[in-house]
């Protein structure tokens, strides 16, 4: 039987906290990208963490990726596991502002999990294509000067679980330390709070674990 963690939002709240200042310091992000919906609650704490005296909240943008399916258990309880096929639900505008807004920024990608890494290959590969071809638009315009500086990607997740990936990441993403996770955790099925049908019950099992 899979082993189940449960996290609460203090837990979360915590994490996001203790990882901003490397965030800050070492990619200082313009904008961030939430992969819904398990990318929003992250984020939303993330952007209080990452405000700096003087300057703007950090924008937050957001994708909706869908890979999990449910499927049949023996014990007729049903269960999540990743599926093989990356489904989009929702999507940067290309045809608007949305995407031209990104161009020569710091991208900050927000999920909660690296399970198999499919979701973050697919996220990170179509949005670095997108932008790129926002990119060339803009220099065809007229409107893109010199002097903006290349687009880069980091990616932020609460848990990276400790398992073989069937997705890559950019090699000199991973290289030049592009890649966080709060926390590296056994392949466990981690129950996040905003999943909970009774909160105070999730609450309790949570405590029951003592995981931090």
């Amino acid at each position: 039987m899979v082993e189940k963690v449960y996290i609460t939002y203090n837990q979360i709240h915590k994490l996001c906290q203790e990882s901003a200042p490397r965030i800050l310091n070492e990619f200082s992000p313009n904008l961030m990208i939430a992969i819904g919906g398990g990318g929003y609650v992250p984020a939303r704490i993330l952007r209080s963490f990452l405000k700096r005296p003087s300057h703007p909240n950090i924008p937050i943008q957001a994708i909706g990726l869908s890979l999990y399916e449910t499927l049949p258990t023996t014990e007729n309880t049903p269960v999540e596991q990743p599926g093989t096929h990356v489904t989009r639900t929702q999507w940067l505008d290309l045809s608007s502002l949305e995407m031209a807004s990104l161009v020569g920024k710091n991208i900050l990608i927000v999920d909660e999990v690296d399970d198999t890494r499919t979701t973050l290959e697919y996220a990170v590969r179509e949005l670095e294509k997108d932008v790129n071809t926002a990119a060339e638009k803009l220099k065809k315009e007229g409107k893109l000067g010199e002097e903006v500086k290349d687009t880069r990607f980091a990616v932020f997740v609460l848990h990276n679980k400790d398992k073989e990936k069937k997705g890559k990441l950019p090699s000199d993403m991973v290289e030049e330390g592009r890649y966080m996770a709060a926390r590296t955790v056994g392949d466990v099925w981690i129950c996040y709070p905003w999943e909970a049908t009774d909160i105070e019950e999730h609450d309790r099992l949570a405590a029951k674990q003592g995981m931090e």
